[in-house]
Formats: structure tokens, sequence, C-alpha cells
């Protein structure tokens, strides 16, 4: 299906168009190991699909070219196709789930492609490509089941083995298997060696429960807030790949990802979306035998709507510790309040928030209860509050 000078050549296809993008040190992310992160996030369309889409575009014939191209994507496929469909003069439709990221919808149509919103998820909007394609002749464009656009991706393969020669283990995200299709295949055929790794959500863990069961399985549902690998089977063509190349597949919780997604954000400066992070916190959270290796974390995409950056970072500072909720019975007296904050004020937390409910049918007539929101360092610092505020002689709920 595909051989490594397939990559190369599409490495010279991409070289003026996709950015190579450099290994930044992460030493913050697992003490233990040596990472550094692969940032296809900093991508010109914001993520790793505009390789393959690119590539699969520019090896078309000029009678596909003629029918306009079609495809489905959970949003960052359809960036890489409208892009790749402008600069080469062609018409391009992309189906999107009607809940994908509004930034996302928006971006597609401002590289100069037609959008068709589809209820639903990823293969809800395949669905629906499928349909028109046949309907309307259009030249489909796959987003991770074709093997030009498998070789597109797999040049991020030749950029790591390039710049860090004597790399260890790559940790690279899993939705439909194109991406880690194309990196593993490249890393292998050069470094059989190298270990690659991938990484799902545990709600959408269509690649990992297949290879587990040893054939493709659907999934009827998927839930994560990690969109773009919400896919509910792989392809035949990746997930016989991922059967040959990849070492093992694991999952992550949605928590862990929202706390890689902070963790980068804040210790890297890098911007990264649900999809993008699974692969740093699979190294985060210990899923992977990566200790004192030289490993690279794939972050695949960076294209996360605002207002869903702002609730994962609140979910991430739980995850870490940095946020929680004491929630204490009170006498209902002057004094109890403040004698509270002291010790909160004693111990180092920070109030952000504080609710004073009288009327409770849960507490004695004379008590209240009160919901103290603090900022704290870790789950450590909390444990130390919670316990200083039992030995004050305050009753915590919470």
């Amino acid at each position: 299906m595909l051989d490594i000078q397939e990559i190369y050549n599409a490495a010279e296809v991409l070289k003026d168009v996709a950015r190579h993008t450099e290994l930044i040190h992460a030493p913050n992310i697992n003490p233990q190991a040596d990472v550094y992160i692969k940032p296809e996030n900093l991508q010109l369309t914001g993520a790793f699909k505009l390789r393959g889409a690119y590539y699969k575009i520019s090896q078309l014939t000029e009678d596909e070219r003629k029918h306009g191209v079609i495809a489905c994507s959970a949003g960052n496929h359809a960036q890489g196709v409208a892009l790749a469909a402008t600069r080469n003069g062609i018409k391009s439709l992309i189906c999107l789930p009607a809940g994908a990221p509004i930034s996302k919808i928006e971006a597609t149509k401002a590289l100069g492609a037609e959008v068709c919103l589809v209820p639903g998820v990823y293969d809800d909007a395949y669905a629906k490509a499928i349909e028109l394609q046949k309907e309307h002749g259009y030249t489909f464009v796959h987003p991770f089941d074709d093997p030009k656009v498998i070789a597109g991706q797999g040049t991020i393969g030749l950029e790591i083995l390039q710049e860090m020669p004597d790399v260890e283990a790559v940790i690279v995200p899993i939705g439909g298997g194109g991406l880690i299709s194309g990196v593993a295949f490249a890393i292998k055929q050069l470094r059989p060696d190298v270990k690659v790794y991938g990484v799902q959500s545990s709600g959408a863990p269509s690649m990992a429960t297949s290879l587990q069961e040893g054939k493709i399985r659907h999934l009827h549902n998927v839930s994560t807030i990690a969109d773009g690998i919400a896919v509910k089977e792989p392809g035949v063509n990746t997930f016989d790949m991922c059967n040959r190349y990849v070492d093992e597949v694991v999952v992550v919780s949605d928590d862990e990802i929202a706390a890689a997604i902070l963790t980068l954000l804040e210790k890297q400066k890098l911007v990264s979306e649900g999809a993008g992070a699974v692969s740093v916190a699979a190294a985060m959270f210990d899923k992977l035998p990566i200790k004192g290796k030289k490993v690279v974390c794939l972050v695949s995409g960076g294209n996360i709507d605002v207002n869903t950056l702002k609730r994962v970072i609140t979910r991430g500072l739980t995850k870490a510790g940095r946020n929680y909720t004491f929630i204490i019975d009170l006498f209902d007296k002057p004094g109890q309040l403040a004698e509270v904050c002291n010790v909160i004020a004693r111990t180092g937390g920070n109030v952000l928030s504080v609710t004073h409910e009288r009327i409770n049918t849960s507490t004695e007539i004379n008590g209240c209860t009160v919901r103290f929101d603090l900022e704290t360092l870790n789950p450590e610092h909390i444990e130390r509050i919670r316990k200083e505020l039992m030995e004050a002689g305050f009753k915590v709920l919470n």
C-alpha cells in the first residue's frame, strides 16, 4: 500500500507548503523522561492535517480536479483540504459535524471552501459526504484512510528522525489512525528500534478497542472533549498499519486531557486542542513505559474554541489540584466565617468566592452551609487545608 519513497516524495511536495515544526524541549511534562514536543499546532492551518490533504490533492489527475473535491472532517482536515484546493484552483465542499467548534467552521470558510453542517459526529459527516460525492461526482479526499493522505502525515516521522536521530519513543494521537499510520510506517522503516505509541480518548477508543479484539469495531457512541479524534470506527488501511507498526495504544480520560492542555498552555506557552494534547496526557500520567527515555510527544493541533478552552482550563485546574471547593457546616453565629477564613489564609489558600446558605433542610436549625471556592497549589495543599479546618473544629462536608 505504501513505501518509504512515497513519503520522501510527499516531503518534497510539502517543503514549501507545510511548516517544519521544530522540536521543543518540555522537561515539565514528565520528570522521569526526557520529553520533547513536536508542535504541529503551530502548522499553517493549526494542525498536521494540512500535510496529508495537500499531498493527496497535489496528486489528483486533471479529471479529478475538474470535478472538485469533497471531504468530511471534525474540523482540521477541513482546513487542510480547503487550503490545498484553493491554492490549486479546485472547488471544495466540506461536510462538518454541526457541533464542530465555531473557530474550525469559520476558518474552513475563510480558506475558500463551501461548508455543509451535518447533525451528529464525524461519522455522520462522513456518511453525508459519501452521499453527496455519489450524487454530484466530486473527488473524495478521505481524512485518514487513504495512502496518499497517510504518506503526507508520514513526513512528520521523517522530520522527527532528522532532527532527533537518537529518539527512543514517539507518542501520537489517534482518531481514525491516518497520522499514526504515516508516522509509525516512516519511523519503523528507518529506525525499527524506536517505539511508536498511540493514544486515544477513553470516550472514543475505536482503534484501541479494535486492536484489542483483533478486528475493526464500530462504537455506537463517542463522547470526549477531544473532538478531533472522536471517531467511531478506524479505517481499513489504518487498522492494518497500526496492527503492524504501532507498539501499544492506550487511552486517557477527559480530565487527564484537560490537565495536559493546561500544562502545555502554562508551562510551554502552547495552545493545544483536546485531540492534540492526548499524547502529552499519556506522558504526564505515566500511561506508557517511557521512564529514562528520550521521547517525542506529537501535539497534533491547536484549533480549540476559546469557550471550550475556558471550560477546559477550569477542568484542568481542578484535576491538578489548583482549584477546590470546600463545603463546611457552621453554627450561624458571629465570627465563624472569619475563623474559617483565618485557617484558609494561614495555610496559604486563596479564596475566589464564598456562598453562604442559611436555609437548608440538611443542616441544624441554628446552622448554615458555606461553600468556599479556593485557589490551591496541589492535592497535598488541599489535604493540608482540610486537616487544619477539621483540627480547628469545623465540619467539612466536601
